[in-house]
């Protein structure tokens, strides 16, 4: 086996929906975290959806263990169940009855009414603790009209303030046309929060191997060559679980062979075991020969523009520009103003007024009063 060839603590690329080894793409952080919020707010029907193996389940455990001790939870696996049947797991895993107590006895034998009864009395009973209560159906496209027409009735047990019940369907991209067709318009009605989650891009899915390498504790052990992950991304599309199937051969591979690095030749064969097939063109990696010639072009190209741009900074615009000049027009010729010649200009005396004449002779005395 080759988890004792790597060191690795336990299989890294189980099909389990083991919470430990979500990765949070971008897609899944964002549905997780509406999740969350509707529950926290107390939201009526929740709608989580997504392709077939992109997490959907591990997703919904990883939920489950975010939610803190006031918040009962239930998880229903198998959405081909009664809706007594259904009544009575609820029932079960909120705690309100035992194991025994469901296979025999008077709970074994219960009505739809009295079951909803029990369900009733027991959220109600959550109030004065400011608990809440979440019930996760899983396959939820396998649900057939009457069950979710019995599940939205279900959904009526509420207080004039909030729901006490939220409800989260969970199922591939087809539970959305159920859910749309005419006969459930009340119960697509009462949706508040529809999450989908979708593959991974080449980027996620190197992330994606990391992080589940990382997590059983051989991250060090083993590597994926850059066109490896290409080609994983390439014959996956970015399924979560078409990756570990992927990676899980590849890994098979490589201990058989005694080597610690994967390449693209180990991908390829481990695909063609599972019967995949490329779904989309892997772009051909650029040798390192492409890659040291590209900084060599830019630095010549720029050189060049700075070449140029230096001779018309500091060369004179005379010497940039070929074409002659006309000459320069001769002045205008002078002609005096006045025929006769200029006009002599006033001296200075001539401008002033004439000097006052002064007097020799003294002006009499003024007589004196007698």
């Amino acid at each position: 086996m080759y988890e004792q060839y790597y060191g690795f603590v336990q299989p890294p690329f189980t099909l389990t929906p083991d919470p430990r080894f979500l990765y949070r793409s971008e897609s899944h952080e964002e549905a997780i975290t509406l999740l969350q919020q509707a529950i926290r707010r107390k939201e009526g029907f929740i709608v989580l959806t997504g392709d077939i193996g992109t997490g959907k389940t591990t997703s919904c455990r990883a939920l489950l263990e975010q939610l803190d001790a006031s918040v009962f939870t239930s998880l229903i696996l198998n959405p081909f169940l009664s809706i007594e049947e259904l009544l009575r797991e609820v029932l079960l895993d909120f705690g309100v009855v035992s194991r025994d107590a469901v296979r025999s006895g008077r709970i074994a034998a219960a009505s739809k009414h009295q079951l909803i009864s029990t369900l009733h009395e027991f959220l109600l009973s959550l109030m004065p603790i400011h608990g809440s209560a979440v019930l996760i159906i899983d396959e939820a496209q396998h649900l057939s009209s009457q069950i979710l027409e019995q599940i939205r009735i279900i959904s009526n047990l509420e207080t004039n303030e909030s729901k006490l019940l939220q409800i989260v369907l969970v199922g591939q991209l087809n539970l959305l046309d159920a859910l749309g067709a005419a006969e459930m318009r009340q119960l697509d009605q009462r949706i508040s929060i529809r999450a989908t989650l979708k593959p991974l891009n080449r980027v996620e899915v190197e992330a994606y191997i990391a992080h589940r390498l990382w997590v059983a504790r051989g991250s060090t052990a083993v590597t994926f060559e850059p066109a490896a992950l290409d080609l994983v991304h390439a014959y996956t599309g970015g399924v979560p679980r078409i990756i570990n199937l992927v990676c899980d051969r590849s890994l098979m591979q490589g201990a058989q062979m005694r080597v610690n690095r994967l390449t693209p030749a180990m991908i390829g064969e481990a695909a063609g075991s599972l019967g995949l097939r490329l779904l989309t063109k892997v772009q051909p990696r650029r040798r390192k020969s492409d890659h040291a010639k590209t900084p060599r072009l830019a630095i010549a190209s720029a050189a060049a523009v700075a070449i140029v741009a230096g001779l018309l900074w500091f060369a004179p615009i005379e010497s940039l520009i070929d074409a002659n000049p006309p000459p320069v027009p001769a002045p205008p010729r002078y002609t005096d103003t006045f025929p006769s010649g200029p006009k002599p200009i006033p001296t200075a005396d001539f401008l002033l007024p004439p000097a006052p004449i002064r007097s020799s002779v003294r002006p009499a005395a003024a007589p004196t009063a007698p």
